[in-house]
């Protein structure tokens, strides 16, 4: 959720939290957490320029981005008063929004917003040190732009690095790990001794839209769905999945159509297909990916509590097939398969070999006193 200063100061040091204490209050009720992003500039302490519009690139409006001491400073000063006032609440604070896009203004600067984050998350630690900071929300990975803010410093202060690994329909969400690994390694190199290997990478904001000309239904489930599992397959503790709900009715508009439902709430496929995997592996863990004789074949397996059971989560980017793995099982033994819209089957296994067809959606065999050999 953005997190406006604008909205927040409309005084000089005036601050009114009220809309987002209702917000707060209302995600304690739901045992939700949030994400909450400051963000925004604010007429008080930057001029009107003229920048293009984030979504559609058309001229427009708006005010400056903090570039100057004294908004800097302001902006970190109301970062460091919020993080103090909201304290206890377990809420995620992120610098920003894609500031490598146009909603920096008037232009992107890797040093002008670096010399933000640094300022507000030094503010922020000094006045609520349990504070979880996180930057810089980047769109996609513009590697130059990460250099110049991982080297400045900022990592003394941040708890996560976090990136949008937005990418096109033909890249499924599979081909983020290259960039996951070559980020993990300049982080590394940046962060104080301490530190090193310590800084996970959170994906706070991804999806797949199905407007006509993206992705069917069936693909964005799909890839909802994989782009959870194989985030946490590469270490990557928290992914956010954009959007929640469509965000309008045109079926042209790629704003309108990243959703998991429509807007009137009704299900697309990929609210069903996240709910089966979270029901699904919950209290389970990924261990690690087994291999197959196919790069394209994903198989992981997911230890549960107490050593009961095993749960198999297994798809492909290739064409739909079977494989088979060996399982070892006796006669108290049992495996319950389910695919990823929430219907079940029943898996095929003969002289302790288990097949599976798969697909480009998950689906998952529940192994009851067995395992993979």
């Amino acid at each position: 959720m953005d997190f406006a200063w604008g909205a927040i100061e409309r005084s000089k040091s005036q601050y009114d939290w009220s809309d987002y204490e209702e917000l707060l209050a209302n995600l304690d009720q739901r045992g939700l957490r949030a994400i909450l992003i400051l963000d925004y500039s604010n007429p008080l302490y930057e001029e009107t320029v003229t920048s293009p519009d984030p979504q559609y690139q058309t001229p427009r409006k708006n005010t400056a981005s903090p570039q100057h001491p004294e908004s800097v400073a302001a902006f970190a000063n109301w970062a460091a008063a919020s993080a103090k006032h909201f304290a206890g609440r377990h809420e995620i604070w992120e610098i920003w929004n894609e500031p490598n896009g146009n909603f920096w203004s008037p232009k992107p600067d890797a040093q002008q917003y670096t010399a933000l984050a640094l300022a507000t998350a030094k503010a922020v630690r000094d006045a609520e040190p349990q504070a979880t900071v996180v930057g810089p929300a980047s769109a996609s990975f513009p590697w130059e732009f990460l250099k110049v803010f991982l080297a400045s410093g900022v990592l003394e202060y941040l708890d996560a690095v976090s990136v949008h690994p937005y990418r096109d329909k033909r890249h499924p969400p599979e081909t983020a790990a290259g960039d996951y690994q070559k980020l993990r390694q300049l982080i590394d190199a940046s962060a104080p001794p301490s530190r090193k290997d310590k800084i996970p990478i959170i994906s706070g904001e991804w999806g797949y839209s199905t407007l006509e000309g993206g992705v069917s239904l069936e693909t964005q489930a799909a890839f909802a769905v994989r782009q959870q599992l194989a985030n946490l397959l590469e270490g990557i503790p928290l992914s956010i999945w954009y959007d929640w709900k469509n965000d309008g009715t045109n079926p042209k508009e790629n704003e309108h159509n990243f959703g998991t439902v429509l807007p009137d709430l009704t299900p697309k496929a990929a609210y069903v297909a996240l709910r089966t995997m979270t029901h699904e592996l919950a209290g389970y863990r990924i261990l690690r990916r087994v291999s197959l004789p196919d790069e394209k074949d994903y198989l992981l397996l997911c230890p549960g509590p107490a050593g009961i059971a095993q749960k198999l989560a297994a798809w492909t980017l290739g064409e739909p097939h079977t494989v088979s793995v060996d399982v070892a099982l006796d006669n108290k033994s049992k495996a319950i398969g389910l695919l990823g819209d929430g219907r079940s089957f029943a898996p095929k296994i003969e002289a302790g070999h288990l097949e599976m067809d798969l697909t480009g959606m998950p689906q998952y065999v529940t192994l009851v006193r067995g395992s993979l050999k």
